[in-house]
């Protein structure tokens, strides 16, 4: 039998994490300015170079500004982060969501999928439509939430690659843990079969190529999940 290689946190990544912590708990409130880089070495007892590099990863995931001579600040993460941003607030509540990210997430979904739809009823051929058969076959008879999760996240980052749009595919797979988790939820909740039904319209459509049936159809089932008969939210 073998065991996977145990390995501990980096400093840096200790010290990312803990200023994460500490900005998304309200301990250190947006717009604050942090102490200087060797004042927070001596008092983290780590190296400089610890907390130069943990800085700039701060800020790179929008939760810290620096603003050269003047000194580094705590960021509007809000307004100013990224998508590594949301993945790190996710990761502070336990692996999930909060209500407005989920409602936020499902509304980009609709943008993007109907515009990946609508690229790929234009300029895909018939054989990479029906390239897309195999992920709703596999989706027809799985019953494990993770499962059907990952294939639907598959079929949909397919049409995305299908559509001809270089970027879609790149936005796609961003997206693609905060996607998969509101899946499993969904999944969890009502039943991976409503998965495969959902898949399966939406093929039919681009089969039919069918650009405004298929984009009433994803708008109005993810609208379902956004205020109407089937939320996803973890709190109700």
């Amino acid at each position: 039998m073998e065991f996977k290689k145990l390995n501990a946190p980096s400093l840096r990544e200790l010290f990312v994490n803990e200023l994460q912590n500490m900005i998304l708990s309200g301990k250190l409130e947006i717009g604050s300015k942090l102490p200087p880089e060797r004042e927070l070495a001596e008092s983290m007892k780590v190296s400089r170079a610890v907390i130069n590099s943990g800085i700039a990863e701060l800020e790179k995931k929008g939760f810290l500004v620096v603003r050269p001579r003047i000194g580094t600040f705590v960021a509007d993460y809000h307004r100013d982060g990224s998508l590594d941003t949301l993945v790190a607030i996710m990761n502070y509540n336990g692996g999930v969501l909060k209500n407005r990210e989920v409602k936020s997430v499902l509304e980009a979904r609709i943008m993007f999928m109907v515009e990946a739809t609508r690229f790929a009823i234009d300029r895909a051929s018939d054989e990479e439509l029906l390239g897309l058969q195999e992920y709703v076959y596999q989706m027809k008879n799985c019953t494990d939430p993770e499962k059907t999760a990952s294939l639907i996240f598959e079929f949909s980052h397919e049409i995305a690659y299908i559509s001809g749009n270089t970027l879609l595919p790149l936005f796609f797979i961003s997206f693609r843990d905060l996607v998969c988790s509101l899946w499993v939820r969904y999944g969890q909740k009502y039943g991976t079969k409503e998965l495969y039904y959902s898949a399966k319209k939406i093929f039919d459509c681009l089969l039919a190529r069918d650009k405004e049936a298929v984009k009433d159809f994803i708008t109005t089932s993810t609208m379902e999940s956004i205020d109407g008969s089937r939320t996803i939210y973890y709190v109700d």
